[in-house]
This record gives C-alpha cells, sequence and structure tokens, in this order.
C-alpha cells in the first residue's frame, strides 16, 4: 500500500516537518515500519513564479527542508517508493547536481559517494536493529545510485 505524504509551501517554508513526522512516528510506534519498505511517496506542492525554470530539487527552500527531514530520520531510504523514483528525488534533494537536457541530472561525483556510504552505514545499523536482512537491501540502494558493492565490501563492518 501506498503511503503518500503532502507538503506544501507553508510547511516548506517553515521547516514543519509534522506532515511527514506524524506519519512516521505512527509507523514506528506501530511497530509498521518493516511492512512499509519502498512504498513512501512525497506529493510536493511549492508555489513558483510564472515562468520559473527551476527544477523542485533546485529550490534552496524545498532542500533544507528535506536535509531537516533526513538529519531527524537519516534510514528514511528505506521507506522511500525506489520504483516511483522517490529515491532518487531524495538523493536530488540533498546531493549537489546539475541537470542536463542530454543526460539528465548529474550529480558531484565526490557528494554522491559520500552520501552513499552515509547512507550505507546508517541503513546498516538500522536495518541490524530492525532485525532485517541488511547486504541486498544495502546492494540493491547503491544500484539504484549507479555503484556495485562487492560482498567484501559488508566484512569490513
Amino acid at each position: 500500500m501506498t503511503i503518500t505524504i503532502a507538503i506544501n509551501t507553508d510547511s516548506i517554508n517553515r521547516l514543519d516537518l509534522s506532515p511527514a513526522a506524524t506519519l512516521i512516528e505512527q509507523l514506528l510506534q506501530e511497530g509498521a515500519i518493516a511492512s512499509q519498505e519502498q512504498q513512501l511517496r512525497f506529493d510536493i506542492k511549492y508555489d513558483l513564479e510564472p515562468g520559473d525554470p527551476r527544477e523542485i530539487s533546485e529550490i534552496p527552500e524545498v532542500r533544507l527542508w528535506f536535509v531537516r527531514l533526513d538529519a531527524k530520520y537519516p534510514w528514511l531510504p528505506f521507506l522511500l517508493d525506489w520504483k516511483a523514483g522517490e529515491f532518487a528525488r531524495y538523493t536530488a534533494m540533498l546531493v549537489p547536481h546539475q541537470f542536463s537536457a542530454k543526460e539528465g541530472i548529474q550529480y558531484n561525483p565526490e557528494a554522491l559517494e559520500i552520501f552513499l556510504m552515509h547512507k550505507i552505514f546508517v541503513l546498516s545499523d538500522w536495518l541490524k536493529q530492525q532485525n532485517l536482512p541488511v547486504q541486498s537491501r544495502l546492494k540493491s540502494l547503491a544500484q539504484m545510485l549507479g555503484y556495485e558493492l562487492d560482498d567484501a565490501f559488508f566484512e569490513a563492518f
């Protein structure tokens, strides 16, 4: 079952995480987090001036809201609907990038690598706490961003 969190201009400008926090905290209290893997989507409504050509991930206020959300729930990629592109969009909110008409989104390579490794370590610990399998999930996460993780990598930590 897909879960959608609606956020708007007001929530974003006030850095109000309550639209997301209310749902996430409810899932945590109910012990339902594991059953919601890759089910979360965001419906972002942010008012732009007419003719503003920016993508939503290029708006500093929106990115800051997601930085705050990520600080509170660093394991959130577990919930994001990867197939619907939510993980890619989430990554764009947190990693410097540029858009190319021919090649699409182009992340800063070093920033993307740091972001990915941070998420790998955070999610590894969090998945273990939840008694969920780690390695296959983290390999899939890395593949979403164009990286391959060798099995030996997981032996290091």
